[in-house]
């Protein structure tokens, strides 16, 4: 049955990735279905889950995967890095081992994913700022020195959340945009735009026949 949900102008793949127990699947809910669930277990091999926003008038339509952070399933999930044109690399701000392993995750996104994919740094949890193990301003100067967005989140009480998708959907919407226009743009200084191509058939690949000869 068609729904709304099937009309879009773009479709963008986007990952999340990091350790397990970071809170991807939470922010994936979170933000696809409004919902955040306490007794989360952790994700076996791959889920996905998909919503459309507006961007510039035109619905952009993100299908959001959750990758395992198991290592035992990293070879499963390399596959997946495959057609992603955004990841959202996440640690727990109260674990800084998380953060630590950010660096491993952020080569493995190099080594698999597009050279042009757009990463947004998410140190989630926000909430926990008791337990904080990881400075913010620690992490933002990682996030600059690679290049990367940056941002805090809690799934939990919804801080950033929509923020941090909506970010990185309107960042990767841009640059396809942008390309577009500019591909557009060599295509109107190509002579050949808009000549509808004529194959003529060689003068001479048919002998002609001798029809009604006058003797």
């Amino acid at each position: 049955m068609g729904t709304r949900d099937d009309e879009y102008d773009y479709l963008f793949k986007v990952v999340l990735i990091g350790d397990s127990g970071v809170g991807k699947s939470n922010l994936l809910s979170r933000f696809t279905r409004n919902e955040f669930n306490l007794e989360s277990k952790s994700t076996i091999g791959v889920e996905f889950a998909t919503r459309s926003i507006q961007v510039d008038g035109k619905t952009v339509k993100a299908q959001i995967w959750d990758t395992a952070g198991q290592e035992r399933y990293r070879a499963i999930t390399s596959a997946y890095y495959r057609g992603a044109v955004g990841a959202l690399l996440v640690y727990d701000i109260a674990k800084h081992l998380t953060y630590e392993n950010v660096e491993r995750w952020l080569k493995e996104l190099r080594d698999h994913a597009d050279s042009n994919i757009v990463i947004m740094l998410v140190g989630n949890k926000s909430d926990l700022r008791h337990l904080r193990a990881v400075p913010t301003d620690e992490a933002r100067a990682f996030a600059e020195k690679n290049g990367l967005s940056f941002l805090e989140t809690s799934a939990l009480d919804s801080t950033n959340v929509e923020t941090a998708f909506q970010t990185i959907l309107t960042e990767i919407y841009r640059i396809v945009s942008q390309k577009q226009m500019s591909d557009r743009r060599e295509n109107d200084l190509s002579p050949s735009n808009n000549v509808v191509s004529i194959q003529v058939q060689p003068t001479e690949s048919k002998p002609k026949m001798q029809c009604c000869q006058s003797i």
